[in-house]
């Protein structure tokens, strides 16, 4: 009888194959669900958290804040994160206010343009420990100035605009975090007040997450028209030509105490200075803006106007303010009537004694 054949060769099956499961694509961020998203600049003060108290008691869903002190360069007590173990409660927290996008300002001292060697290595090292303090919170966004050439040419402040953005990137993995150009008013020898010349810094950092804030304060002291519709349109148009107005992730909404092409940086409350509550309206409604994050750095020169200022745009967009009480979950549209009623009692009651005391 013969023996059967034997052999160490398998038979190949498609099924034996190994085949990686593919990579899921990042969801996105929770507040990117389509509503409009409002903020305002926030304080810092204290534990880094409160900010975002301080926003969502203001009736925001945005925020901006600074991540350190913007007007010094002495590094926080952490290092380079500068948040240490606040960051988890800061996460936390904004997870429970469902506050987004978080925007993050840098320091007011770093310019990447400055022909002067020492400023120059100061500002790189402090905008890289910006970069990984705003990681740290999870912040989506950090909006920095471009710079100024203080005497250089345009284009060399540009190029070393650049350069800087690459050298404080070094080792940095970004994650979901995107730096936003700011547009500027045209002051002095600042670069951004034409939108070519930021196109220009990103043209020479396509390796980096860049992307584009525009400020309407800016937008107007550099001689966009915002008052008309002629106006805008000419603006979104240059910003479409140049950047591109998918690179436009934050609007800086800020009316202007300064002229149309003033070239002078002066933010005023909304509706209070030249450009004009129905500019904004327009503004806050137009289509091509659909998406954006509204974010206020308007002046506080009384007790209420980061309140007033939050509310008129929430209106300008056909939205009744909220108004959020002791608890931080409990909501109220308006005042009750009885509140109300208690509250004009008491300002005649005190005009009435008033009155009889004069007499």
């Amino acid at each position: 009888m013969e023996e059967p054949q034997h052999s160490s060769t398998q038979p190949y099956l498609p099924s034996d194959e190994y085949r990686p499961e593919p990579v899921p694509e990042p969801a996105p961020p929770a507040w990117m669900d389509g509503s409009i998203r409002i903020g305002i600049h926030t304080s810092i003060a204290g534990e880094i958290a409160s900010a975002l108290d301080l926003a969502y008691n203001l009736g925001a869903n945005a925020l901006q804040i600074f991540s350190a002190s913007p007007r010094m360069w002495r590094r926080p007590a952490n290092g380079a994160k500068g948040v240490g173990p606040s960051a988890l409660r800061f996460r936390a927290r904004r997870e429970e206010l469902k506050l987004g996008p978080l925007v993050i300002h840098d320091n007011y001292l770093i310019n990447l343009a400055s022909p002067d060697r020492i400023l120059r290595v100061r500002s790189i090292q402090a905008f890289h420990e910006e970069i990984v303090r705003a990681i740290a919170l999870g912040a989506d966004f950090l909006v920095a100035h471009p710079g100024s050439g203080k005497g250089a040419s345009m284009s060399a402040a540009i190029s070393a605009i650049a350069d800087g953005l690459r050298q404080a990137s070094r080792g940095v993995n970004f994650g979901n975090l995107r730096i936003l150009l700011e547009n500027t008013a045209g002051q002095g020898t600042s670069v951004g007040s034409r939108f070519a010349e930021i196109k220009s810094i990103i043209d020479q950092c396509l390796e980096l997450p860049l992307g584009v804030c525009v400020d309407t304060a800016h937008l107007f002291a550099a001689g966009h028209d915002l008052r008309t519709a002629e106006g805008l349109e000419g603006a979104l148009a240059e910003i479409e030509a140049t950047v591109g107005l998918a690179r436009v992730h934050v609007i800086h909404t800020n009316d202007s105490k300064s002229a149309l092409g003033s070239h002078l940086d002066r933010h005023e409350h909304i509706g209070k200075g030249k450009i004009g509550r129905d500019a904004f309206r327009r503004i806050l409604n137009h289509p091509r803006l659909a998406g954006r994050a509204f974010i206020l750095e308007t002046p506080i020169d009384r007790p209420g106007d980061d309140r007033r200022n939050i509310e008129t745009l929430w209106r300008l967009v056909g939205i009744t303010p909220r108004r959020v009480g002791a608890v931080a979950d409990g909501f109220h549209i308006r005042r009750s009537a009885k509140r109300k009623s208690r509250i004009i009692r008491g300002h005649r009651s005190s005009a009435k004694k008033s009155r009889r005391r004069k007499r």
